[in-house]
């Protein structure tokens, strides 16, 4: 598996990423508070909050107090295990400070939530009747993670690789990801991951960054291109400068 852990970032680090921060630290206690709760009470919280999709569209009663349609919000909050959330904040916390300093605070937190409702909107239209209840940031995240490649395409990442550190472009570590989600989409069982929501969260991202970033945001386009090298051969000669050496 390939795990990032930071990026050669060229932006003006005196800008604060205040709303990735955020996201990170509300996820980190939502998830602590979850994991104090008694059996009980956590099974009732996943109830309240989680999104199910025969809940959304209405073929069984809401289990919670909160209304079906607000669970596209608040599932993105909640998550499984210490595996989980420490996973998805780790992706967030490489990638979504770029996003943030390209969009802004305010548009940036739009997007991220966003693009959770498509990964929880995808989710529910793969399996409308289903009963399974969906939880975690990973639509989010996977929309910010699309939305990287766009702005940053051949920024270095380090990753792990296992144990091994590695130095990768960009667009080769989203690729991956990328591809491994669309990969499981037709050959994974059903299980714990739902790949339909990092699909609608991916395909959001795709959608809404380009129409919400600023104009001078220009997409696919490497920030600090490699020049040409050019190989001489031979003793190089000194460049002088011009001047008229004719006969008068």
């Amino acid at each position: 598996m390939v795990i990032p852990i930071y990026d050669d970032n060229p932006f003006n680090q005196s800008v604060t990423p205040v709303a990735t921060w955020s996201l990170i630290a509300v996820n980190l206690a939502v998830f602590f508070y979850e994991a104090g709760a008694p059996d009980l009470g956590l099974e009732r919280l996943i109830d309240t909050f989680s999104l199910t999709p025969a809940a959304l569209v209405g073929d069984v009663a809401a289990r919670g107090w909160v209304p079906p349609l607000a669970t596209l919000f608040t599932y993105q909050f909640f998550h499984a295990s210490l595996t989980h959330v420490v996973g998805n904040m780790i992706f967030l916390w490489v990638f979504g400070d770029d996003i943030e300093q390209a969009l802004g605070h305010m548009t940036y937190l739009a997007f991220y939530l966003l693009c959770g409702v498509g990964g929880g909107v995808a989710f529910v239209a793969n399996d409308p009747r289903s009963g399974i209840e969906l939880i975690g940031a990973s639509g989010a995240i996977a929309g910010v993670i699309v939305a990287y490649v766009m702005l940053r395409p051949c920024a270095k990442v380090t990753v792990l690789l296992a144990v091994i550190p590695l130095r990768i472009s960009a667009y080769w570590v989203v690729g991956l990801f990328v591809v491994l989600q669309l990969w499981n989409l037709g050959t994974a069982p059903e299980g714990d991951v739902a790949y339909w929501c990092h699909f609608g969260g991916m395909l959001t991202g795709a959608i809404l960054f380009p129409l919400m970033k600023p104009r001078d945001v220009r997409l696919f386009e490497c920030l600090h291109p490699v020049p040409d090298t050019v190989l001489r051969i031979g003793p190089r000669r000194p460049i002088r400068p011009w001047r008229d050496d004719r006969i008068r």
